[in-house]
């Protein structure tokens, strides 16, 4: 009994341990394997880690619960640091805004992390936030917030020329949109339309901008009879006109530093009736002087001239001498805006910053029985002119049509008991050819009285041609052409005339003269053309942003 229970106790016990190695074996396996494990997993110095702040998908995450989204975020340490950044950065993602002592452990460790190594740099895919190596910020705690410094912003002063060229540019702006896109504003008085316009909504808009902002200084040096005044009856009596207008329109200022131009009141028409010696051959010295002399007390008392070189200056001269009297200040003639009826660009008149305006003939200084004449069908006489024989234009056109032709009526002097505006009035084309110079009163007289102008003249720029498209409502003739003078004239349909003459009754307006200037008048006319130069010049010595 003894043995065999004995052999059993060491059979069993036998049993009992080959029954638990596999066990032990298992155990051991697994107890090396997971330290080496985390050992192979966590080595790198440097790893990256991925969450989620957004949907977790059900399967994978076995509940259908929110888990963040993943997000890249590299830091130096060890798995126990990294599961505690983890940790946190879970926490900050979540929901829950409770407080954590899981997560305080954390911080305490990532923020000393954070001091020893670079700053994470963290990418987000929707609800993104950077945090850059090249800005660092300060982290005390990922579950704080903080504010970015603000730095201040230092607003500029602007001078006063600043300021109004600003608002040229608005201007500007304005005009362009009203060309490109044809918005036009309402107008009671007046809305310009029809093919007389090269753009009727841009001269529109820039007209309506003109009345809105620009300014005039006129400079009060000088006496009269030169300056501030001039003649109001001659061929010349534009002059005298706009400088009166001039002194006395809403558009000066007497605050220079809020003027956009500067007008200089001289009167040539003046300085050749006082100062022109015909008997001197220097003739041209004294009146060239007297304008050296108040362009140079101008420019010494004021800053204006010099800081713009007399850009943003402009004079008016209705007399043939213009011009030339302009030549006697080289910056006069180069840069300042010249307003002249002898506009010549043979003889240095340049489109681009000089204004052509018309000469008008004021018999009685105004208006007066000027205005008006007979329908189409009651006008008898083809074309007609009568005037002195100069220049190098009229010879031409009295050889090959003085007393040839009923139907063109060409006098070097009129009968006597004829009227020369009775002539006008019947006449369905005006020859307006020129003489010494370009410039003659017949276009406007031809205007007045709803005669068709035709123009015979060379190196010409007829007035306000920038606004207006002179084509339209006049003819053209070349000088060589003056023989078929009468095949070009029949060659216009009835229907064609009607149109000119109607287009020409219309735009008529731009060149009446006005004791009490009226809006779209000759007076405005002339300042809209001054008025689009200094839109299109920038003063030197600007910063433009």
């Amino acid at each position: 009994m003894k043995v065999c229970s004995s052999w059993c106790s060491k059979a069993a016990s036998t049993r009992l341990v080959w029954i638990m190695i596999p066990f032990i074996l298992v155990s051991v396996f697994f107890a090396f394997g997971n330290s080496n494990s985390k050992n192979s997993t966590f080595s790198p110095p440097s790893s990256s880690w991925f969450f989620s702040s957004g949907k977790n998908n059900s399967a994978a995450g076995g509940g259908g619960g929110e888990q963040p989204e993943l997000v890249a975020v590299e830091v130096n340490g060890g798995a126990d640091r990294e599961e505690a950044i983890l940790e946190d950065y879970s926490f900050n993602s979540s929901s829950n805004s409770s407080f954590s002592p899981l997560t305080a452990e954390a911080d305490q460790e990532s923020e000393e992390q954070f001091q020893e190594t670079q700053q994470p740099v963290i990418t987000q895919k929707n609800e993104s936030f950077n945090i850059s190596l090249e800005k660092p910020h300060e982290l005390s705690s990922l579950n704080e917030t903080h504010a970015l410094p603000i730095e201040p912003k230092i607003k500029k002063k602007f001078t006063n020329l600043e300021k109004l060229e600003v608002k040229l540019g608005k201007a500007r702006a304005a005009i362009k949109e009203a060309a490109m896109y044809g918005n036009q504003t309402d107008d009671s008085d007046y809305v310009p339309s029809g093919p007389m316009y090269w753009n009727a909504k841009a001269f529109h808009r820039s007209y309506l901008e003109m009345e809105k902002q620009f300014k005039v200084f006129v400079y009060e040096e000088g006496e009269q009879p030169i300056f501030h005044n001039g003649p109001c009856k001659s061929i010349y009596a534009m002059e005298g006109n706009f400088i009166y207008q001039m002194e006395t329109t809403k558009f000066r200022t007497r605050d220079p530093e809020k003027a956009h131009v500067f007008f200089l009141p001289i009167s040539v028409t003046a300085i050749v009736h006082f100062i022109y010696d015909r008997n001197s051959r220097e003739h041209w010295n004294p009146m060239k002087q007297t304008l050296m002399d108040y362009i140079n007390l101008v420019s010494g008392k004021y800053p204006y001239w010099n800081r713009s070189l007399g850009a943003d200056h402009f004079m008016l001269a209705c007399h043939d001498w213009g011009p030339e009297l302009s030549k006697a200040v080289p910056e006069l003639f180069k840069n300042s805006i010249r307003a002249l009826c002898n506009a010549n660009t043979s003889e240095g008149f340049k489109p681009s910053k000089d204004v052509s305006f018309p000469e008008i003939l004021l018999p009685g200084g105004t208006m007066d029985g000027l205005i008006g004449g007979p329908s189409p069908s009651r006008r008898s006489i083809l074309a007609f002119f009568a005037g002195g024989l100069h220049g190098p234009i009229r010879p031409i056109l009295l050889e090959h049509w003085e007393n040839k032709d009923d139907d063109i009526q060409v006098h070097r002097y009129l009968p006597k008991g004829v009227s020369y505006y009775g002539m006008l009035r019947n006449s369905k084309f005006c020859l307006c050819p020129s003489g010494y110079e370009v410039a003659s009163p017949r276009m406007v007289e031809a205007l007045y009285t709803g005669c068709v102008p035709v123009l015979i003249k060379d190196h010409y720029v007829p007035p306000f041609s920038d606004v207006l498209n002179w084509k339209s409502f006049s003819v053209e003739v070349p000088v060589d052409r003056i023989p078929d003078l009468k095949k070009i004239l029949v060659g216009i349909s009835t229907r064609q005339y009607i149109r000119l003459q109607r287009r020409g009754k219309q735009v008529r307006r731009h060149f009446e003269v006005n004791m009490n200037p009226k809006r779209y008048d000759v007076f405005h006319m002339i300042l809209h053309s001054v008025w689009l130069r200094r839109l299109n010049m920038r003063l030197h010595g600007l910063e433009y942003l």
